[in-house]
This record gives structure tokens, C-alpha cells and sequence, in this order.
């Protein structure tokens, strides 16, 4: 069921049980090769903000060296419990904005490492509350720059990007990684991708289609989950929980949001292997609502949902070594890259970096 109406799923990334297990595995002279390439040019900090009166935990990753004040990136999640590192994936990230001049913030969802409450509790526009009370709480401190603070979210975080930037016009950036505009396009896009890419017949098809229906039926209707439970029989490891985060976010649509941010620098990312999001129906509305001037778009043809390279990510092998020993080299060829040299001309005065022309892959 969840991939039914699931937002956006999203892998878990567990790196640092990989580092650790190959660590004991291969012996101290890979061992130390690996703690060396997990070492990233940061000074973390550990912070709570303070949000609806609960605390929510976080990272505050600062450049090696300088005082600041240095601009800020806040990160967004996807789907999903998601820590404030997302299992250390984001560290590559951080080191990049740091190199460009940049504080990263990620906070540990509710209910997620030392974050109090439940993130299956929240709509999308709670997740956006929250996003305002952390970049409230960054530009309270003398070693940011208020004015230089932007958004990077990706995957769920597409539809409470656009709603903190729609409400804080003086954010200078958005960049959006694999995002969908529809909750429930989306939802149908992901289980026709994931039943073609497990072989599923017609048949199978056709009765994944009918479940689905039935599902958004219910949900229209504000079933109880128990009500759910009865009416498909196999709940395919649904909870109550999750149902109703469901119900709460079914609906989401961010074209509203989008054009109440308009004008906000944005970089839009799209992958070539995405079963989750369809990304050229994403890069329409985005360009369809958004002003040229202000969007920029790139694709990157290797890569999938997660912007890790679609040869890696689909070997456990090449996934786990590369994780361990070069974490850099998990994302797509230049993303890192891109990321960095988009708010470096940020910086430098200019409204939005020349667009990197890629075809839309086929």
C-alpha cells in the first residue's frame, strides 16, 4: 500500500553501520582510508530549536575556518524518519555550501534521534511552520547572515519548499531536488513505474490501479484506518500512523505555492532513472509557472530518485564500497559541484546562474 499513495518513498542510507562493519571487516589500513574519506572540511555543531513548544534537534555545519557571518542553507527532507545527517548522506553537501561560503541547518524530524513529537503527526504545512521557526531561530545568531539564506530539500520537500518561500520572501534561493507538484499524480506515476520495473502483467496492474482507487475513495470519504483495514484486507504494512499523515497530505499541490514564491532564484534537479517522480511533468510546471529568469534547470541523465548513480545504487557491492570509501562519489558526476557554483554566483551578485542545458532524458 504504501507505494500506493507513499509521497515519495525514500531509501535509508546507512552509512555509518557500513563504514563501521567494513572498518572490522578489511582491517586498520582500509580502515583508515575509510575514516579519512568520511572526514569532511566542517565544524558541527549540535543545536535545538525550539519550535510549538517542542525541541527539535539538529546539526549546524559551519565552514573550517572564518568567524562569519556565513550564508545558510536549511535543509528540507523527504519522506520518511530522517535525522538530522540523513545517516551522514548529507555531509558531502554540507562540505560543498561550506567551500561556497556556507552554513548548513538540518534539524532530526519529531519523533527522529533527541526531536520530541511524531513527524507522521504533520501536514505540509506544519513542515513548513517548522522550516520558518529554524530559519527564525539561524538568523537570531551573529555567525549567519540573514540575509544569505536559502532552502535545499528534496523529494517530499517539494511541496513545503515552495510554502516557506511563498511566506519569507527574502529567502535568496530554492534548489529542489526530485520533486513532484501532485500528491496523487505522483502516487499513480510511482506504482505504474514500480510495477513495470517488477515485470507486473496486466492483471497485476489493473488490480494495483483498483486497490489504489478504492484507497483515494476512503481517503475522500475520511476513513478510519480500521475502516481502511476492512475494506482491502492486506494492509501491506500500513499503520494508523501513517494512514492518517496520509490523509492529512493526499490533497498536496504545490502550483499555488509556486506561484506565490515567484521570482525566488530556484535550481530545479531531475534525475534520468526516477521511478518516483515524473520528471519531465515536474519540469513543465515549473517552467510553466515559474519566471525563466529566476529557474534554473539540470538534469542529470545517470542518476536516480536520490541523485546517486544508477549503476552504484542498484549494486549492493558497488553501493556499500563506494559509501565506505569514497561518499563523495555517491552522487551523480557534478552535482556536488553544481550545487556549490549555484550560490557561489548567488553570492557574487547575480540573480540566477546561467542554466546547465541537458536534455530531458528519454
Amino acid at each position: 500500500m504504501r507505494r500506493l499513495l507513499a509521497p515519495l518513498a525514500r531509501r535509508r542510507w546507512r552509512v555509518l553501520a557500513w563504514s563501521l562493519a567494513a572498518v572490522l571487516l578489511v582491517g586498520a589500513g582500509a580502515g583508515a582510508v575509510a575514516v579519512r574519506q568520511n572526514t569532511y572540511a566542517l565544524r558541527e555543531e549540535r543545536v535545538a530549536v525550539r519550535h510549538d513548544g517542542r525541541l527539535l534537534d539538529g546539526v549546524l555545519a559551519r565552514p573550517q575556518r572564518g568567524e562569519g557571518p556565513f550564508g545558510l542553507v536549511v535543509f528540507v527532507h523527504g519522506d520518511g524518519p530522517v535525522d538530522a545527517t540523513h545517516d551522514t548522506f548529507y555531509r558531502p553537501l554540507w562540505e560543498s555550501f561550506a567551500k561556497a561560503g556556507y552554513a548548513s541547518l538540518s534539524l532530526s524530524k519529531p519523533g527522529v534521534g533527541a526531536s520530541e513529537g511524531n513527524w507522521l503527526d504533520q501536514s505540509m504545512d506544519d513542515r513548513a511552520d517548522e522550516t520558518l521557526a529554524a530559519i527564525a531561530w539561524a538568523r537570531g545568531r551573529p555567525d549567519i547572515d540573514g540575509r544569505r539564506v536559502g532552502l535545499w530539500g528534496a523529494s517530499q520537500a517539494g511541496w513545503v519548499l515552495p510554502k516557506v518561500a511563498a511566506r519569507d520572501r527574502a529567502l535568496r534561493f530554492v534548489i529542489a531536488v526530485s520533486p513532484a507538484v501532485d500528491w496523487q499524480r505522483q502516487g499513480r506515476y510511482n506504482l505504474l513505474a514500480e510495477l513495470r520495473a517488477d515485470g507486473a502483467g496486466r492483471d497485476e496492474t489493473r488490480t494495483a490501479l483498483r486497490r489504489r482507487e478504492t484507497t483515494l475513495r476512503l481517503l475522500r470519504q475520511g476513513a478510519t484506518f480500521a475502516q481502511y483495514r476492512a475494506a482491502v484486507a492486506d494492509t501491506d504494512g500500513m499503520t494508523a500512523d501513517r494512514w492518517r499523515f496520509i490523509a492529512k497530505n493526499y490533497r498536496s499541490n504545490a502550483s499555488e505555492d509556486l506561484r506565490a514564491m515567484r521570482g525566488t532564484p530556484t535550481l530545479l534537479v531531475l534525475a534520468g532513472h526516477d521511478v518516483n517522480v515524473d520528471v519531465a511533468d515536474t519540469e513543465t510546471a515549473y517552467r510553466r509557472i515559474l519566471p525563466s529568469a529566476s529557474l534554473t534547470v539540470e538534469h542529470y541523465p545517470d542518476a536516480t530518485h536520490s541523485l546517486v548513480d544508477h549503476a552504484v545504487e542498484n549494486s549492493e557491492a558497488r553501493l556499500t564500497l563506494t559509501a565506505v570509501f569514497a561518499p563523495r562519489r555517491l552522487y551523480a558526476d557534478g552535482f556536488l559541484a553544481r550545487q556549490r557554483r549555484f550560490v557561489e554566483q548567488l553570492t557574487h551578485g547575480r540573480q540566477s546562474p546561467e542554466p546547465v542545458e541537458s536534455p530531458v532524458p528519454r
